[in-house]
């Protein structure tokens, strides 16, 4: 029988936190982020699920507390396939851990065709409108800080990111794995990441907590800080009240 640590190998558990599609770790500047834990920023730039799951799972030594939104969501739901015994706090947000349909395969090959041509301020801005609450959408200053942050990104991470959004899989079986605290994030005004969506989730995931964020949409971390800053604090102290841990 194996027993799985909750601390890491010099102090509290290390945070690694990975983006979604067009983001990079300007996204989580509003976040507080607990004191006392490392914060790691996963970048995502290789054109597979998998890479990027072994990129999260060898970004630090012994178990961690791994923190998505979207495409990051998916990231950690494949490192929590491969090895469950690492993460031992979890928490994802505007997040989808179901299969890529017909239609997403469509728009990634479409934007990835656009990119290719030259265009990636097109897709930037057919992008745009997923991300903030509906109504109202964003208003001038979020779009043009969206913009910002996605040509900081750059195109040729974008396109490596939809050739990694086309590897995805259905997590579900993944997610019933997980043996740690968990906590899932869904604003109520998000368009892409739906709170059904979460509701799955969080119904995978044994002892999940399931967090509606009124008002939101698929930027959380931009769009309510304060929420996330609280539901990782609320997490740290989930699992440090976890030690010892189970078997596995």
């Amino acid at each position: 029988m194996t027993v799985v640590p909750r601390v890491g190998p010099s102090g509290p558990l290390p945070l690694v936190v990975v983006p979604g599609m067009l983001c990079d770790a300007s996204l989580w500047s509003g976040v507080e982020f607990p004191v006392g834990h490392d914060v790691h920023h996963l970048e995502l730039a290789k054109p597979d699920i998998g890479a990027l799951a072994e990129d999260l799972l060898s970004s630090v030594p012994g178990p961690f507390v791994a923190v998505g939104l979207s495409l990051g969501a998916v990231v950690a739901f494949e490192a929590l396939r491969r090895a469950p015994e690492r993460i031992s706090g979890l928490c994802v947000m505007s997040a989808n851990a179901g299969a890529p349909r017909p239609g997403q395969y469509a728009a990634w090959q479409a934007w990835d065709g656009l990119i290719a041509d030259g265009r990636f301020a097109d897709v930037v801005e057919e992008t745009l409108p997923d991300m903030f609450a509906t109504p109202p959408g964003p208003s001038g200053e979020d779009a043009e800080r969206y913009r910002l942050m996605a040509r900081a990104v750059g195109p040729a991470a974008a396109r490596a990111q939809l050739a990694a959004q086309a590897t995805r899989s259905d997590s579900e079986d993944a997610l019933r794995t997980a043996r740690c605290p968990a906590v899932v994030l869904s604003g109520a005004r998000d368009a892409l990441c739906p709170p059904e969506f979460h509701r799955l989730i969080a119904r995978a995931v044994p002892g999940a907590e399931l967090r509606e964020v009124p008002g939101a949409g698929h930027l959380l971390p931009w769009q309510r800080p304060s929420a996330v800053s609280t539901a990782l604090a609320d997490l740290l102290g989930r699992v440090r009240r976890s030690w010892p841990p189970g078997p596995s």
